[in-house]
């Protein structure tokens, strides 16, 4: 007797065999116990999942000899017939290669008549979604209003290229992917009930190459069979699958934890070697990954070659690996060649660690690198060393590998040497240094009403108030950006936090609540006039981070309150308007009062 492949030898033949799918299965019990019968179905889902097996089994249910039920004896002439494919009432159709209108034509010419044997003359139609637009049109009114023998039962998986009028004469259900645990459950009882030997492992990666299809698990167990020499073994399935030896990626992993580039690039050499395909590789590591955070947040008792990795690498280092692999995968296609882009993945996670910048790693340690001093360890001498200032936390960490989080941008030359500073304060926050600024907005005279003295004293206070203020160097530098729109509005919610004199860098910071409002179209307008205004390259970071100094912004609002007081005060105090409210019974109508633009 001929081999019979496992998809096909372990297809089930009543509902009880299927595996999952109960939303679809408990419809149907119901419909057949219950004989609430539709005289069209249609079963929808990505291929493998059951919508013709749940069909044929369906249409047994129908014509079994022993009665309408959802547990058809399996045993009559009927039910044999229709599971060997060889049912005379039971009209399989392949849409795929019966497309044109005529043959649907010739498919209907025998609707009229009764079936020859069966309860029901059923109609099979597979990948239904592949007919034309006039077989579908030929087939609406048999659809709509079959007789009563005629059951139509309809399968695809594309249900959005049907036509709605098609859709709204059938009862649809569909079919979901099955989960890889599912798969790899099922597929240990059909190893058991076929005595070949296997491994877990090699179930669980065949649950997952499956992508939820059943059919395609059962097609790959008999390739991992004959592979394995009549057994299933995880090496050999890895080997079928292309995947990477565990150790091997243990071992890169351990290399780039370690910052050891050498042991990296002697475990690249290795996968080369082995005809790996990277990006297959760049999923593997991905994969990796996500177990590793899995198992710091979760702990296992499980031992294997991710174990030792789980204990050295810190949950931010993983997180930081896992997106740039991601990264790395999404653009290895545009690199010359998969070896160069996989090497630039791993070049990148060597390259950025968030220990370079301050972060809690998990032991709750915080970690600083200092940047590497000039080589004459001198400060020049226009340029005045930093205070330190104790700055509070940014609200989300700003990774230094993304594009978005920091511009560099090039900055000044000809304009005055730039000073190391510290933030100017806020009306709350105190500051050990004061620098004098240059008002960026002129403060409005009183009107040219004569004033008593409680005007001359509040125009007093908003001078004093303003010239006294201590204003961030950032005040005088961006209205000579020319910066419009949306990038405006940015350097407006910005300050100069220090310029670090021994790594070239001008640090600016960013109100948190301004975060959303940059885009790359922003941050290239921001780099364009920052570089026209300085005329010589310097590094320019912008991060966010709660502003300890007063930014153009908050002092405008300052201005215009300080104006608006000002302007009430003045107009209140009017002996005029006094004189009108107290002889005609004036009233000043709230809000009224705007203070005079300049």
């Amino acid at each position: 007797m001929s081999y019979q492949v496992l998809a096909r030898k372990w297809r089930p033949q009543n509902f009880e065999q299927m595996v999952g799918q109960q939303h679809v299965l408990r419809a149907l019990k119901t419909a057949l116990n219950e004989q609430r019968l539709h005289h069209a179905y249609l079963f929808t889902g990505t291929r493998g999942v059951g919508k013709t097996t749940v069909a044929r089994v369906f249409a047994k249910s129908l014509n079994c000899e022993v009665g309408i039920s959802a547990t058809p004896c399996g045993v009559c002439r009927s039910c044999v017939e229709i599971a060997e494919g060889r049912h005379v009432d039971l009209i399989e159709v392949d849409a795929a290669s019966r497309t044109k209108v005529e043959d649907t034509r010739e498919l209907l010419e025998n609707v009229q008549y009764a079936p020859t044997r069966g309860r029901f003359k059923i109609y099979l139609i597979d990948e239904v979604h592949m007919l034309s637009g006039h077989s579908f049109n030929a087939l609406l009114k048999t659809l709509e209003e079959p007789p009563e023998h005629i059951k139509f039962l309809l399968a695809t998986t594309d249900p959005q290229k049907l036509p709605v009028t098609v859709l709204s004469r059938c009862l649809q259900f569909n079919l979901k992917r099955m989960s890889p645990e599912m798969i790899g459950n099922y597929l240990k009882q059909v190893l058991e009930s076929e005595q070949i030997p296997f491994e877990e492992g090699a179930l669980t990666l065949l649950g997952r190459a499956a992508d939820g299809s059943m059919r395609d698990a059962l097609s790959l167990t008999d390739q991992a069979i004959v592979t394995g020499e009549g057994q299933l073994v995880e090496d050999a399935v890895r080997d079928m699958l292309g995947l990477l030896p565990q150790g091997l990626l243990a071992q890169l992993l351990l290399a780039i934890a370690q910052e050891d580039t050498l042991a990296a690039f002697a475990s690249i050499e290795q996968l080369s070697q082995m005809n790996t395909d990277f990006m297959q590789a760049a999923e593997n590591v991905i994969s990796s990954l996500h177990q590793i955070a899995i198992r710091q947040a979760v702990p296992s008792p499980s031992q294997d070659e991710l174990s030792t990795l789980v204990e050295v690498l810190s949950p931010a280092d993983v997180q930081l690996y896992y997106q740039i692999a991601l990264y790395g995968r999404r653009d290895l296609p545009l690199a010359p060649d998969a070896r160069a882009g996989f090497e630039m993945m791993i070049l990148r996670m060597l390259a950025f660690r968030l220990d370079q910048q301050e972060s809690v790693h998990g032991d709750g340690k915080k970690k600083t690198l200092t940047p590497p001093l000039a080589p004459n360890n001198k400060t020049p001498a226009t340029i005045e060393p930093a205070k330190a200032v104790p700055v509070p936390p940014a609200k989300r960490e700003v990774l230094p590998w993304e594009d978005e989080p920091a511009a560099i941008i090039p900055t000044p030359s000809q304009a005055a040497p730039v000073q190391a500073i510290v933030p100017s304060p806020t009306t709350t926050a105190p500051t050990p240094r004061t620098v004098q600024p240059a008002p960026l907005l002129p403060v409005m005279p009183t009107p040219s009403i004569p004033a008593p003295a409680e005007v001359s004293s509040a125009s007093a206070t908003l001078n004093n108030t303003t010239s006294s203020s201590e204003e961030n160097p950032w005040h005088a530098i961006l209205p000579k950006l020319g910066l419009t729109g949306m990038t405006a509005e940015i350097g407006r919610n910005c300050i100069l936090e220090r310029y670090d004199a021994l790594a070239g860098r001008v640090h600016l910071l960013l109100d948190p609540a301004s975060d959303s409002l940059r885009s790359e179209s922003t941050e290239a307008a921001f780099i364009e006039a920052l570089s026209q205004y300085y005329q010589q390259p310097v590094s320019v970071v912008l991060q966010v981070k709660v502003l300890t100094a007063e930014s153009p912004a908050q002092k405008i609002i300052r201005l215009r309150a300080a104006r608006q007081k000002a302007a009430e005060t003045s107009i209140l105090s009017d002996p005029l308007v006094q004189a009108l409210q107290q002889e005609y019974g004036g009233v000043i109508i709230s809000g009224s009062i705007r203070p005079i633009e300049q």
